[in-house]
């Protein structure tokens, strides 16, 4: 055997700070200290006497050796890891905890999973409302129902996991039936004699950018605002009649269906949430875990 191959706990720590292209992440998601790290990264370019790294302010940048290196190990840990699964993996039956955000978990998901445990009853799931970005390689949830406007391939080669597409979801103003008939909203511009709720830190998905697209003047000046702090507190104050709120539609669709929402204008927000559902391709309950992935996708083009 090669006996460059004594270095295998080095080389492990060498393929976690290249993914990371830090250490201290590296560090992190090992569960050592910064320094073992960088010590483990300077013995291993003394023994091989190649520069496998070079600081650029905070990143540590790899060498064209480093980049051939992080390549070769990074498949190697792969196979590795597939070999062990292999042997390993779950069956279908068992445990399934899936995570996403409290508006999401309460307004989406919570209404249909009776229909997955219908198809599935041997898969038990567990879900947890968080509007935190679970470490989905460090803690025990399996797969993660995440919204982003960002490209998933970027994520993807930066986290190492595995993220699949489940499209987008359209942002509208909502609002009781009552709300709409009372304050006889006849054109965007009226929506201005209303309270509106905003949901804070909304960014680009805020009411600035909507009322540009609608052609809403002198909403600089508008007074009545409520802020909360979440999409499911959003939907509870439209359903009681308290003003407009500007929600993704995975959140109000139901309730458009019986009646108890409406959309006052139909002028979609101009950005929109891309939804995906996020998960450790390595892990040991794959099988559940394409089970879910298949019934949101099943689920998410019957809305559609």
């Amino acid at each position: 055997m090669d006996k460059r191959l004594k270095h295998l706990n080095a080389l492990r720590s060498f393929e976690c700070a290249a993914r990371h292209q830090s250490y201290s992440k590296a560090a992190k998601e090992l569960f050592v200290s910064q320094a073992a790290i960088s010590q483990q990264m300077r013995q291993l370019e003394q023994s091989i006497g190649i520069k496998l790294f070079v600081r650029n302010g905070r990143k540590m940048d790899l060498t064209q050796s480093g980049e051939k290196l992080y390549l070769s190990t990074n498949q190697a840990f792969t196979i590795l890891v597939k070999g062990l699964n292999d042997i390993q993996s779950e069956g279908i039956a068992g445990n399934l905890t899936i995570t996403s955000t409290h508006s999401y978990c309460a307004l989406w998901l919570m209404p249909r999973l009776y229909k997955f445990s219908r198809l599935h009853p041997d898969i038990n799931v567990k879900i947890v409302g968080s509007n935190h970005l679970e470490n989905l390689t460090q803690s025990h949830i399996d797969l993660a129902i995440r919204f982003s406007d960002l490209k998933d391939k970027q994520l993807e080669t930066k986290s190492g996991l595995t993220f699949v597409d489940l499209g987008q979801a359209s942002v509208y103003p909502v609002c009781s039936p009552n709300l709409v008939k009372h304050m006889a909203l006849d054109k965007p511009v009226d929506i201005l004699k209303c309270w509106l709720v905003n949901i804070a830190n909304s960014g680009r998905l805020g009411w600035t950018t909507w009322f540009k697209a609608a052609k809403v003047e002198n909403y600089q000046d508008h007074k009545m605002w409520s802020e909360v702090s979440s999409g499911d507190l959003a939907l509870s104050a439209v359903l009681s009649g308290h003003g407009v709120a500007m929600l993704s539609e995975d959140l109000f669709s139901n309730y458009i269906d019986v009646g108890s929402l409406v959309i006052p204008f139909d002028i979609e927000h101009p950005e929109s949430f891309k939804r995906s559902l996020v998960f450790d391709p390595n892990s040991m309950k794959l099988a559940r875990i394409d089970a879910f992935v298949q019934w949101m996708k099943a689920e998410h083009h019957d809305v559609l």
